[in-house]
């Protein structure tokens, strides 16, 4: 798969960050259309069946490709398993962290919840983050910035799955480790933590990074809206409008202030 198809494989599926890796220099742009793509194929397994065991074998294969990758077999001919050898190898992206967000991914095939508040962490951190992280390393971002971009990376996590709540609940799935309005708070409370922090040692991270770290847009208003009315996520009521999130997403691309 070239990685033009791989772009237009995330602007069909996910076009939120397919909007911000546009923002991205065009000579690295196809890193993160690759990266993302390779996030979709993950994060659809679990849903383009009703038997688990297909989604795992799904899962595994990703598992055996990156496994692949890392020894330095030859690429797999594969739609998005060949562009992502190159982009990995190109980059000097560790594997390890992307077969951690594959095995994290295990969980969204089964309707149990997470067991605990660490193991919600665990899995957030390892969606998420590790995702965020991969993609500032494929625009440049080292060590001293990579802590920074996964407490951000942290936070934008757990927005995104308070948007994705009620979809989630309605098709079987225990998102949240608690979804009464007190947890909920907390968590809210937490992850602008989280956010924060992150801002504060901006100077950690390179600006070359930005587009990897604007997917967490619309956190922050997210997150607050959580925090002030706990019951907007399991009701659904976080969406902003159309022009409202353009809005912000091109204030953000303008200033750089992720």
């Amino acid at each position: 798969m070239s990685i033009d198809a791989c772009a237009a494989l995330v602007e069909k599926g996910d076009p939120e960050r397919f909007l911000t890796a546009m923002t991205a220099p065009v000579e690295l742009r196809g890193r993160l259309m690759v990266l993302y793509a390779f996030n979709l194929e993950v994060a659809r397994a679990a849903w383009v069946t009703k038997e688990a065991m297909i989604a795992e074998m799904r899962l595994q294969f990703w598992a055996d490709t990156l496994e692949e990758i890392g020894e330095g077999a030859p690429a797999r001919t594969h739609e998005v398993a060949g562009p992502l050898s190159e982009v990995l190898i190109e980059g000097a992206i560790p594997v390890k962290p992307l077969a951690d967000l594959v095995n994290a991914r295990r969980f969204d095939i089964y309707p149990e919840p997470h067991e605990n508040g660490p193991a919600f962490d665990q899995y957030v951190s390892a969606t998420s983050a590790s995702l965020m992280v991969a993609a500032a390393q494929a625009l440049g971002a080292n060590g001293n910035a990579l802590p920074t971009i996964a407490e951000y990376g942290y936070g934008a996590g757990v927005a995104a799955l308070f948007r994705a709540f009620l979809s989630l609940k309605a098709a079987g799935r225990s998102p949240l480790p608690s979804d009464a309005p007190d947890q909920i708070s907390l968590l809210a409370n937490s992850a602008l933590k989280n956010l924060r922090s992150a801002r504060a040692s901006r100077n950690q991270v390179p600006k070359s990074c930005t587009p990897a770290l604007l997917v967490g847009w619309q956190a922050e208003k997210v997150l607050y809206k959580a925090i002030a009315d706990p019951n907007a996520v399991v009701e659904g009521r976080l969406e902003m409008s159309e022009f409202s999130k353009r809005s912000r997403l091109l204030f953000r691309m303008i200033t750089g202030r992720w």
